[in-house]
């Protein structure tokens, strides 16, 4: 997958679409991630002991990784990502200014 935790990202389709955000979490085997801030859907909490009270709170759920684009550190923009080897190293690059991110 080409996108990783701490990644900046744009949303590109969705409810969400033109927002950034940070990925909290990276999950390879379902192709999704999870943004910092978008994607919020509501959840009920339940009561857990006696006298407490439920509520409702707001938490990112999953997008997929086909949805939103990087943003190229180096030069700023939203750009695709592929891969070279350098150093006997598979690292990826933005394909806008041809920089290293990693």
């Amino acid at each position: 997958m080409k996108i990783k935790k701490n990644d900046l990202v744009l949303v590109i389709k969705g409810k969400d679409r033109k927002r950034t955000g940070k990925v909290i979490k990276a999950l390879p085997k379902e192709n999704k991630v999870v943004i910092e801030g978008l994607n919020l859907v509501k959840k009920h909490i339940r009561p857990r002991r006696q006298g407490e009270k439920g509520k409702i709170v707001e938490v990112p759920r999953p997008i997929y990784v086909s949805n939103v684009k990087l943003i190229c550190p180096k030069c700023g923009d939203a750009t695709k990502v592929g891969y070279n080897i350098v150093d006997n190293k598979k690292k990826r690059f933005c394909k806008k200014c041809k920089k290293i991110i990693d």
